[in-house]
Formats: C-alpha cells, structure tokens, sequence
C-alpha cells in the first residue's frame, strides 16, 4: 500500500477545511452568553477530545486486524493511530485546563466527569508505549500490543456515556439529535471543526506510514547493496519492526 498516494491532495483538503472552520469560529459563530469569548476554544477542545477517542478505537480495530491475520503492518498502523491520538489527547486536557480556568477559574474540576474520564482513558493508553518497550520480541511485542488495544479500546465508550449522564455539563450536547441547545451557527462551525480535525488527523496517518514505509525501504536498500544480512535484533524499541517483503528479481 502506498500511504502517500493522495496525500498532498489529503494535506490540501485539512488545511482549507481547518482554515474555514477557524474563520467562521472568529467572524460567524455567536458569543456564548454565560462564557463569552473563552467558550470558543470548544471549538477545538471537544473536536479534538472526538477524534482522539475514535483514532484509539481505529486502533483497537487494526489491532483486530493484526490477530486475525498475523500481517505485521496492521500492527504499525494501530501503533501511529494511537501514537497520533496519544497526542491530541495532550492537547484536549490542555485546551480543557485553559477552558475550565477560564469558566471556572481553576485549571482542574475534579468533579466533572467529562474531564476526570477522558484523563483516565489517557493515562490507559499512556501505558501502550511503555509495554511495548518492555518487551524485546518482535512477535510477542506485536501480540501484546494488539490485545492492549484492543481491551482499551473497550473503554473508550465510557467516556461519551460519561458526558451523558453527567448532571453538570460544561460541554453542550452537540451530538444529541436535536443538536443540543446551540444555535445553528454554532453547530455549523462545530461540525466543520469536527470535519478538519478528523482530515488532519487521516493526513498525519498518512504522512507517518509513508514516512516509516519509506524508512523501511531505505534500510532494506542499504542492507541489499551493502550484501549485509537482516539483523536478528535491533535491541529493544516500542516501534514495530516491519520486514518488507523480498521483491522478485528480474
């Protein structure tokens, strides 16, 4: 599979979608009225806490993939979908930080369970890297890897049913099917918000396979020019190893 077909045209499509998206939350979408202007980094806190939640259950699927099928490379795909949400995940507890300061005037709200639940979910998954480290086996390493996320995968749904049943919201209902009790301009840029997060996240994907795949290639290159055999061990590493398949000789 080659990760970077499409992917200038992938890049193209995030950048003008994030642009319109952050042009309507500045120039189009209302004041909140009992937040004012800090309320509009939701536009980016719960775009990004969604898209985070469904990359950990994309990589909990092709962790699926990989146990079914033994193919190595669906566990390099589960690993950068997780990786990747790892870090938006940062980035929601931050921008949630500056919001709940913001709102409520402390940085943390221990009694929100919409914050408290998605930190939990994170620090689950901030364990994938180092159980990976821990494990030298390249095999073993992939299989442990995949079962882990596949039972946190598990998880993650109980972060939505969270904000559901929560008494005290400061995030709006936006995915309720009378679209909560946002105007229309807001859920208008709240959904093409939504919509750029998730291209510039398939575009980082993207990016990062080809970029390993193209890693890979080079290094089996090297080796076959230099007539050196693939090393029995590289020494212990959270990343997969991936060996690419011998091509035909003409």
């Amino acid at each position: 599979m080659l990760y970077g077909k499409g992917l200038r045209p992938l890049a193209l499509a995030s950048a003008v979608t994030l642009t319109a998206a952050f042009a309507l939350v500045f120039f189009y979408a209302p004041l909140d009225a009992d937040q004012g202007f800090i309320q509009k980094i939701f536009y980016v806190h719960v775009p990004m806490a969604i898209v985070a939640l469904l990359g950990f259950v994309a990589g909990g699927v092709m962790a699926v993939m990989h146990l079914r099928t033994g193919d190595r490379r669906w566990d390099m795909r589960s690993y950068v979908a997780i990786h990747l949400s790892l870090v938006l995940a940062v980035g929601v507890l931050i921008t949630g930080a500056i919001w709940a300061k913001g709102s409520w005037g402390h940085w943390w709200v221990w009694d929100e369970p919409t914050l408290v639940s998605f930190l939990i979910v994170f620090l689950l998954y901030a364990t994938y890297q180092p159980l990976r480290f821990s494990i030298e086996d390249p095999e073993r390493q992939a299989r442990y890897a995949s079962v882990f996320a596949i039972v946190a995968g598990a998880f993650v749904p109980l972060n939505f049913l969270a904000v559901r049943m929560a008494e005290s919201l400061a995030h709006p209902r936006v995915l309720s099917t009378t679209g909560g009790a946002m105007p229309g301009e807001m859920r208008l840029t709240f959904y093409l918000s939504l919509l750029g997060m998730a291209l510039l996240f398939v575009t980082l994907w993207k990016y990062e396979m080809a970029s390993k795949q193209t890693s890979m290639q080079l290094r089996a290159l090297r080796r076959k020019l230099s007539g050196e055999e693939p090393p029995l061990s590289v020494g212990r590493s959270a990343a997969p190893r991936v060996t690419l398949p011998a091509r035909p000789e003409r």
